[in-house]
């Protein structure tokens, strides 16, 4: 998980770095200019579950209602210092998704950041069924006919960023800049297509029914959707169950 972190004390720079990295977020520093024009990036495809951290200052509520005027439905969160209601309310009015106040916690940011991610693509709880398969947005691997599906950490980004789109095409590009786009040693686009094969073997593997989840769509992207067999409920399987009675969830 990348975020893009605004602190404008330098000496708190260090520890809300560690911070975040110890709960598995990717955060990188940006100045003031960031909100004047460093922006445009994330309006494109994949670059809306980048999680933009505000410390506080007198600019906050400036610089958030700049992120919306900017067309950027990314997750805004404000990093307080004490509770204030009043300042609380005026943030979340002007745009922010959350306020979290100090002391802050690493565990705590990547659980409000994945609840408004998974609210922005529709999904009201902490995971979705499709088919045999349950992709969870909490970190967790994927459960498969009932077995966990081990993935390697760019496995695991690579899939969630299919499973937040789960029935939805999504194309290559927007996959590529929601893993790598941050990243100061890109690979070749390539990569993905040979992620995208070891998600498929792993996930066919694990299957009872072998059958394939992640299906390319040419010249459009990838989809993760479940077979034509799981399309509709068996006859002797009550709606909004899944395979081994694991229950759907929106």
């Amino acid at each position: 998980m990348r975020a893009y972190v605004f602190e404008p004390r330098e000496r708190r720079q260090a520890s809300l770095a560690a911070e975040l990295e110890n709960a598995g977020i990717d955060p990188l520093f940006v100045n003031a200019d960031f909100f004047e024009v460093g922006l445009a990036p994330l309006t494109q495809p994949g670059n809306d579950v980048r999680a933009i951290l505000i410390g506080e200052s007198e600019n906050t509520h400036a610089q958030i209602r700049t992120v919306r005027k900017a067309g950027c439905a990314n997750p805004v969160i404000v990093l307080r210092d004490f509770r204030n209601s009043q300042d609380t309310s005026a943030a979340l009015d002007r745009g922010a998704d959350d306020v979290i106040v100090s002391p802050i916690k690493g565990s705590e940011v990547v659980s409000r950041i994945n609840s408004i991610i998974r609210r922005f693509h529709g999904h009201a709880a902490e995971s979705v069924v499709v088919g045999e398969l349950t992709a969870f947005f909490d970190g967790r691997d994927p459960i498969v006919s009932g077995a966990r599906i081990k993935l390697s950490k760019r496995e695991h980004s690579i899939f969630q960023h299919l499973a937040l789109n789960s029935n939805r095409v999504i194309s290559k590009n927007a996959i590529y800049d929601a893993v790598y786009g941050m990243s100061a040693d890109q690979p070749f686009d390539k990569v993905i297509d040979v992620y995208i094969c070891k998600l498929r073997k792993k996930i066919a593997a694990a299957a009872e029914s072998g059958a394939q989840y992640i299906e390319t769509v040419h010249g459009r992207g990838y989809k993760l959707s479940a077979p034509d067999e799981f399309d509709l409920p068996a006859p002797d399987r009550p709606v909004g169950r899944g395979p081994r009675g694991i229950e759907a969830r929106a």
